[in-house]
């Protein structure tokens, strides 16, 4: 049952942000040593003894929560979440997480930009000018034509995209299955999927990685049953802005463990890119909001 504790939320939500921003921390570390789909498979085994615990826990089997109507796209969502888990990780190596969170940070205006052709939804004048103030900080972060445009920087676009179509499949599925099935069909399809290919890239772990993987599989499960519970007590659009504090979490780490460099042109564009973002996901709300009857 859903409570309503805005302030309550808003504090999850920042514990949220910042235990996902120590697991992408933890993910851009093993990655640079081990390959990006071992690390990511073994970070879903995790995930996925997770979700069947859960599934047991609050519907009493797991054959009630894989039941759905629409088992191909439920699967779908779970291999597309997956890769992009597998694009991002892959983009932290390369670039850091400053620079591929900051450019990450446009998936919502994505999900706007894409819910009228997925999902025919009307996006008004004004969420339509936010998108693309957002995407004008997009290309302040990459700066085309002002240096040569290194190929890395369209990673974490791509893995936004890639969210952003998740998302948007999430939201169609919901119409018939319940927020249990879809959670678990994001663990055991993407756990599925990540073995099939991560095996083929085993590689053997020092005891300390070992002690690291450990704890980047912890901090994905604590990550989630905190998410989960902050939309437990608050609406989603009241604590949704607040999710874009994994950018300032996950820049912090960056600077201050792995010496990334802040450059004015990423901070200036990520600042566009938030404010365009907070900005849509109010509309959003307000949107969906429903109109009080005089």
């Amino acid at each position: 049952m859903q409570s309503s504790n805005t302030r309550l939320g808003i504090g999850l939500m920042t514990a949220t942000t910042f235990i996902f921003a120590a697991q992408d921390g933890l993910s851009r570390h093993l990655a640079s040593d081990y390959n990006v789909m071992m690390v990511v498979m073994i970070r879903y085994w995790f995930f996925a003894a997770f979700v069947m615990a859960l599934a047991k826990a609050q519907g009493g089997s797991v054959r009630a929560a894989a039941r759905t109507a629409q088992p191909r796209v439920q699967i779908l969502r779970g291999l597309l979440l997956v890769s992009e888990i597998c694009v991002m990780v892959y983009g932290f190596v390369l670039l850091g997480l400053v620079e591929s969170h900051a450019v990450f940070a446009c998936y919502p205006l994505l999900i706007a930009a894409l819910s009228g052709p997925v999902l025919g939804e009307g996006v008004g004048p004004k969420r339509w000018i936010a998108i693309g103030v957002g995407f004008l900080g997009v290309l302040v972060i990459l700066q085309p034509g002002v240096t040569v445009f290194a190929p890395a920087a369209a990673i974490p676009l791509l893995a936004a995209f890639m969210f952003a179509l998740y998302g948007l499949l999430t939201r169609h599925v919901a119409r018939l299955d319940t927020a249990a099935t879809s959670f678990f069909y994001t663990g055991v399809a993407g756990a599925v999927g990540a073995t099939a290919i991560g095996a083929w890239f085993w590689e053997p772990m020092t005891a300390a990685d070992w002690g690291l993987m450990g704890i980047l599989c912890v901090t994905g499960v604590a990550g989630h049953w905190l998410l989960i519970k902050t939309y437990e007590v608050a609406e989603a659009s009241a604590v949704q802005p607040f999710a874009y504090l994994q950018l300032v979490f996950a820049s912090i780490i960056g600077l201050t463990v792995f010496g990334e460099v802040l450059e004015l042109h990423v901070a200036l564009g990520a600042g566009i890119v938030v404010a365009a973002g907070v900005f849509t996901l109010l509309r959003s709300a307000r949107k969906a909001r429903p109109r009080a009857k005089l």
